[in-house]
């Protein structure tokens, strides 16, 4: 198998692959691809490609819906970098509370005044005031892997945290910190929190969410720390918000030029997952969930096709990406299977069957809406 890796992977992820495996920046028609943050949106797929992993859990920058039109498995790994964004949303707590950033710039003005330096801090430190966070109350949207660490890190450190996730799921919910406490509501959120964090992905529904009438709905004086996409606020709002002192403070991960430079902002350079062990964390997760697709079929955290469990050992068998609606063609060209499993998620089915001989994966194919055969022999 051939991997193309688009961005600098991790050794210890590259390690994970079969020693049969040829992977690098410069392959031809690779069987699957490695990316973290390049852009593939104008790079054309190749007809070998069957799978691509994001070292990482956001998948923006991959084109998701040709890739399941052309029935190419996408993964993240959500997760793998959890404790990394975890550990800089609770800087981003201090740094909107206790105005760090703009009174460390404000003490680099005084080198070179000699004597004068510890009269002048004396002096001017009370502009860079801020209180504490303990016994305020932290908002999260979403509860996944970052959200559920950041709650249990806020509770350890004094904070009364409520959250809201209608996709919550029963791991998550056993892990958290019995004083958190769950809302329905994003509206519910905004009226009881002094701090929101928000940890949702960024989809049609979410962009721009935080806007004029969020805020209205917010505490006065709210401090919003933004670690999951730049385009979850409406950046115009938030600037009229924070002029107004609706906002106290925004700290966001992803900034942008509107932002940049605004009185309140705190801007950093993506750094959420920018640590060696989440580098590291996310480079073998997606090399293991590649691996394990491009050796038995096998489908974990994948964001376009449905998980898929199958057993490690067969003698032949088939894997057949396609529409849910030709899901009874499928299973009849098919025929006898000694193992069958058939997934759906939203109008994209995935089939593995194990079979004693060979299924003709041509006549699959040939069926309308089959998006991707592959047949594996053992």
């Amino acid at each position: 198998m051939k991997i193309l890796t688009l961005n600098k992977i991790a050794a210890c992820g590259l390690a994970q692959f079969p020693a049969s495996y040829t992977s690098g920046d410069d392959i031809a028609t690779p069987d699957a691809i490695l990316v973290r943050s390049a852009s593939m949106h104008d790079m054309p797929l190749d007809p070998a490609t069957v799978a691509i992993a994001r070292a990482g859990a956001g998948t923006n920058n991959i084109p998701i819906d040709a890739c399941t039109q052309a029935g190419v498995c996408v993964f993240n790994t959500p997760g793998a970098n959890a404790n990394a964004v975890k550990e800089l949303v609770i800087a981003g707590l201090f740094l909107s509370s206790r105005k760090v950033y703009d009174a460390l710039s404000w003490c680099q003005s005084l080198k070179g005044k000699g004597d004068e330096v510890g009269t002048l801090v004396e002096k001017g430190k009370g502009a860079f005031g801020g209180p504490e966070i303990a016994g305020k109350t932290l908002g999260l949207i979403g509860l996944g892997a970052i959200g559920s660490l950041t709650a249990n890190a806020a509770a350890a450190l004094g904070m009364r945290v409520i959250g809201c996730d209608p996709y919550i799921n029963e791991e998550v919910r056993a892990s958290l910190d019995a004083s958190v406490q769950l809302v329905d509501t994003w509206d519910d959120v905004l009226a009881q929190s002094d701090y929101i964090s928000l940890n949702v992905p960024l989809t049609a529904q979410t962009k721009g969410a935080f806007n004029a009438e969020a805020f209205a709905k917010a505490k006065d004086g709210l401090r919003l720390l933004n670690f999951a996409r730049a385009a979850l606020v409406n950046d115009t709002d938030l600037i009229a918000a924070l002029q107004s002192g609706k906002v106290a403070a925004y700290v966001t991960d992803f900034p942008t030029d509107e932002v940049i430079g605004v009185p309140g902002v705190t801007a950093i350079p993506h750094l959420g997952a920018s640590t060696p062990e989440s580098e590291d964390n996310c480079a073998v997760m997606a090399a293991q969930q590649i691996t394990a697709y491009l050796e038995t079929g096998a489908v974990k955290n994948s964001v376009n096709l449905p998980a898929t469990s199958v057993a490690a050992s067969f003698s032949h068998r088939v894997c057949v990406v396609h529409s849910a609606e030709v899901k009874t063609a499928v299973l009849e060209k098919i025929g006898a299977a000694e193992q069958l499993t058939s997934n759906v998620r939203g109008e994209v089915a995935y089939t593995v069957a194990d079979t004693v001989a060979a299924v003709d994966a041509a006549a699959l194919q040939e069926i309308p809406s089959v998006l991707r055969v592959r047949a594996l022999v053992s």
